[in-house]
């Protein structure tokens, strides 16, 4: 009986400890889903936000999620591969790839990363174990392509948001590779 049980858990593997992936769609630079997985998701993991009666993803939280197997994304009646959702998502937001690398890394080390357009950044991020709602973010987060170049000014303006926002500023720079470094810059008085 041992033998049997032990042929019956052998041929289990991550796929399919994983859930169904659930359906959502691609409607101008949002995926929505009002399918009950998403919900659970929001719940359990703070991906997407609640819009009405449907959870709204950014870009990169749906490309993230697709990576991942979570959701199927539909556009115009048809279902996208992840190459086709990329070249879909780049054509809508500049520096696509540069923001999905940095989201990817940063949700993959553990931390819940959000969209902070209202802070004039691409995100915000929280400590790890902390929700959105339960506290504030600890860090406002740029990414940036490695051989890009950032004027003192805009410099100065991103540091400047941070600490009027009373959050770190964090510069994700991401190479050729797609590896990130990070770069966390803070005031300093004399």
């Amino acid at each position: 009986m041992a033998a049997k049980r032990q042929k019956q858990t052998k041929g289990r593997g991550k796929n399919e400890d994983k859930a169904k992936p659930f359906k959502a769609t691609l409607v101008g630079k949002v995926v929505v889903s009002s399918e009950l997985e998403a919900k659970q998701l929001y719940d359990k993991a703070a991906f997407g936000e609640l819009a009405e009666d449907r959870i709204q993803y950014s870009l990169v939280e749906a490309l993230y999620l697709f990576s991942r197997g979570r959701i199927k994304v539909n556009f115009r009646d048809k279902t996208l591969d992840f190459n086709s959702f990329l070249r879909q998502a780049s054509k809508l937001e500049p520096e696509f790839y540069t923001r999905y690398a940095v989201f990817k890394d940063m949700r993959n080390r553990g931390y819940i990363v959000k969209t902070a357009l209202k802070f004039g950044a691409d995100f915000r991020v929280y400590e790890k174990g902390i929700r959105p709602g339960q506290d504030h973010a600890r860090w406002i987060l740029y990414p940036v392509s490695e051989g890009s170049t950032l004027s003192w000014q805009d410099f100065a303006a991103k540091n400047r948001v941070a600490h009027s926002t009373k959050k770190r500023l964090l510069i994700g720079v991401v190479d050729n590779e797609g590896d990130v470094t990070y770069y966390e810059i803070s005031w300093q008085r004399p």
